[in-house]
């Protein structure tokens, strides 16, 4: 089944073998060093340089919408025959609301609070930056939901780096 990996950087090409990604998303600071996997091609890698910030702060890159429509455009490209691998610096923030927004994107009957509380049992020091999630609530016409679901399941357990972890495309109801 068609999946999402979430790495923090340190983790990236342990992470690329282990799982057998052939797509990958990259959510960093411009200019932090990004040593691309071998199993990864240049076109089937996306690099988005912005700050993870919230709000616009001096000499920081905000996430912003040309962002996220790159994102939804990489995610909607993926062939979804290997796992896509999303990091950012930690895996905490930027590339845990990139797999959250591209797996809604993907897929448009998936309840975000069930995606979220997946989320979070998957990755407990999650905590998705608000700002691309806000983004692409509206991109998305989610009309709040993804805000309010990311909201209910609050900041992550503290963490200076997640651990890798994978986010479904198809979320089943737990009983």
């Amino acid at each position: 089944m068609p999946h999402i990996i979430v790495t923090p950087l340190s983790r990236l090409a342990e992470t690329a073998t282990r799982s057998g990604a052939r797509d990958m998303v990259t959510l960093i600071n411009m200019g932090t060093p990004v040593e691309r996997p071998v199993e990864i091609a240049e076109g089937r890698h996306l690099f988005l340089g912005f700050n993870d910030i919230v709000e616009p702060a001096d000499g920081m890159t905000p996430p912003g919408i040309d962002h996220v429509h790159s994102l939804i455009a990489f995610g909607q490209k993926w062939d979804r025959q290997t796992p896509l691998l999303v990091h950012c610096y930690a895996g905490i923030s930027r590339s845990t609301a990139g797999a959250y927004i591209t797996a809604l994107a993907l897929n448009p009957e998936l309840d975000e609070t069930l995606l979220a509380q997946t989320l979070r049992r998957n990755a407990p020091s999650a905590t998705p930056n608000s700002r691309l999630i806000a983004l692409a609530d509206d991109i998305l016409g989610r009309k709040g939901r993804m805000v309010d679901a990311i909201k209910a399941i609050g900041r992550g357990e503290e963490a200076f780096e997640g651990t890798p972890f994978s986010l479904p495309l198809v979320v089943i109801q737990p009983r």
